[in-house]
């Protein structure tokens, strides 16, 4: 069995890669985990800094600053995984990808490579609702989806 596993950095997304993990050495199967990080964050974050600072000049600078350190960031969570996922004997790859979430997620999750697709139920904000991408992904994607709390 191949699974695909959703990673945001959230200790949920986190949490639900232990749960693939775990059924992947129970039924031998593969882990697969996926990330997609949007510009568009860094952006929106790199303006919300220039505002607060009162130092719009510097707003691409705080913009390649932030996706640097989102790109660091998911590196290391998704390295973290991977030494796990290999400590436990689970074949593990991961893949980290540019663009928009939703198209890039429903992309990789419905291109017939995996029979399992694992997400948190909660995104990075930790609100006490249904994360907003997964409200938006969980109906389009074809295999069968595991959502961890």
């Amino acid at each position: 069995m191949k699974i695909l596993v959703l990673v945001d950095g959230s200790k949920w997304s986190q949490k639900a890669a232990l749960h693939a993990i775990a059924i992947a050495k129970k039924k031998k199967g593969k882990v697969t985990l996926f990330s997609v990080l949007d510009k568009r964050e860094a952006k929106a974050l790199a303006f919300n800094m220039g505002m607060l600072s009162q130092d719009l000049k510097n707003v691409q600078k705080f913009e390649e600053e932030i996706w640097r350190e989102m790109k660091k960031s998911i590196r290391d969570i998704m390295t973290n995984l991977l030494e796990l996922c290999h400590q436990e004997g689970i074949n593990c790859s991961f893949r980290i990808v540019e663009g928009n979430a939703k198209e890039k997620i429903l992309e990789e999750a419905n291109s017939g490579k995996y029979g399992l697709v694992v997400m948190g139920a909660y995104g990075r904000s930790g609100k006490t609702r249904i994360g907003s991408l997964l409200e938006e992904v969980v109906g389009a994607i074809e295999p069968p989806v595991m959502i961890v709390r």
